[in-house]
């Protein structure tokens, strides 16, 4: 095909998008045809940072996400830069840790690549802390002294935050044994023994309790005492006589002005005031299950889908019954860009209420994302 064209040709061969995912050179090395690879930079002069004109990830970061550490190194070898981010700002490093490629990172880094390069998704230690990929998260911290990494960044949570928040029990072990910080709260100032005791998860209590500070609201601080206290704020009844009125009464005429207030800043769209109201009013009442969709809601909006995922499993738990949290879940995984994760959620609420046509449409489309994602493979 490329035999006898000119430049304006070979350029326009170089800018094909394979079956709607990749170029012609990201589609050779997703292949696993470094021959093929070979002759497009080395015959054919294919810019070998380049990519396609409606796909525009790298060669390497094509070779980094699906582990071909041959082509990886090729293309190293041949010029390509470890460190050119692709649309959304993402690098080669980046692609390595979301699929758990221990090999690939440590050469990547070996040759170059900056180990505290971040986007809006944070930095390759957070991804690899979100998608549970602890022998990443070692490879990075191995290089913490050398590159910099921060253990303790908030982008916008620390990554150990954003491990108990997943209950990714591997990632936190490491995370500790780094330097990570379990006294660093997170927007809603609860810490991540907080957060481990709200799911439940007893095993990761334990292991974060000796390096937690004593919290002063927790009168008995042992392990028994946390989740002793977090069951019972979640399981409060009435209050003490105020006045006419119990204070829970109180509460809950300031939840439901906070809740209005929340909703009316949703309507206008501004997002970040509304997810404060619906702070506050959690404060206030945190067995509400509608207060954690509405935020979830928020922070999906403002690009924070971490936290978003957060209070839809948060939801979920509450109501496991109800169809909100399941969307909300999904609409986190989506933003996460974690397809498959957010296919499933989708699909249980589809089982709940089978003819619910959003739901539906939000499957087919976690579905798509999900095929064109893995499209070159």
């Amino acid at each position: 095909m490329a035999k006898g064209k000119d430049a304006v040709g070979m350029a326009r061969l170089a800018n094909v998008c394979v079956g709607g995912a990749v170029g012609p050179l990201q589609a050779a090395v997703r292949l696993g045809r470094l021959d093929v690879v070979r002759c497009l930079v080395e015959e054919l002069g294919f810019d070998i940072n380049g990519g396609s004109k409606d796909c525009d990830i790298t060669a390497l970061a094509s070779a980094a996400l699906d582990e071909k550490l041959d082509t990886v190194r090729y293309l190293l070898d041949n010029g390509a830069d470890p460190n050119k981010k692709d649309d959304p700002g993402s690098v080669p490093l980046h692609c390595a840790a979301k699929n758990g490629h221990d090999e690939v990172a440590r050469f990547l880094l070996s040759r170059g690549a900056s180990v505290d390069i971040a986007y809006f998704h944070g930095t390759p230690l957070h991804i690899a802390a979100a998608y549970g990929k602890p022998n990443v998260m070692k490879v990075l911290l191995e290089h913490h002294a050398d590159a910099g990494a921060d253990v303790n960044s908030t982008g916008p949570d620390t990554p150990l935050v954003v491990a108990t928040a997943l209950d990714l029990t591997g990632c936190i072990k490491y995370l500790l044994k780094a330097g990570g910080d379990p006294n660093i709260t997170t927007d809603s100032d609860l810490l991540p023994i907080q957060i481990a005791a709200c799911h439940g998860n007893r095993k990761v209590v334990e292991i974060l309790f000796p390096f937690t500070a004593p919290i002063p609201i927790v009168s008995n601080w042992s392990v028994e005492g946390i989740l002793a206290h977090v069951k019972a704020i979640h399981s409060k009844g009435k209050g003490k006589q105020c006045g006419k009125h119990t204070k829970a009464e109180l509460n809950n005429c300031t939840k439901a002005e906070l809740k209005s207030d929340g909703d009316k800043a949703v309507g206008r769209k501004d997002y970040l005031a509304a997810s404060k109201f619906y702070t506050e009013a959690i404060g206030l009442d945190p067995n509400d299950a509608t207060l954690y969709s509405n935020r979830s809601l928020c922070h999906v909006k403002m690009g924070e889908a971490t936290k978003a995922l957060f209070d839809a499993n948060t939801c979920i738990m509450m109501q496991p019954e109800w169809l909100k949290g399941y969307y909300r879940k999904g609409a986190a995984l989506m933003s996460l860009k974690e397809y498959k994760g957010a296919c499933d959620a989708f699909l249980a609420g589809m089982k709940l209420d089978p003819n619910n046509a959003d739901m539906e449409t939000m499957f087919r489309k976690a579905l798509e994302a999900m095929k064109k994602e893995h499209g070159g493979r």
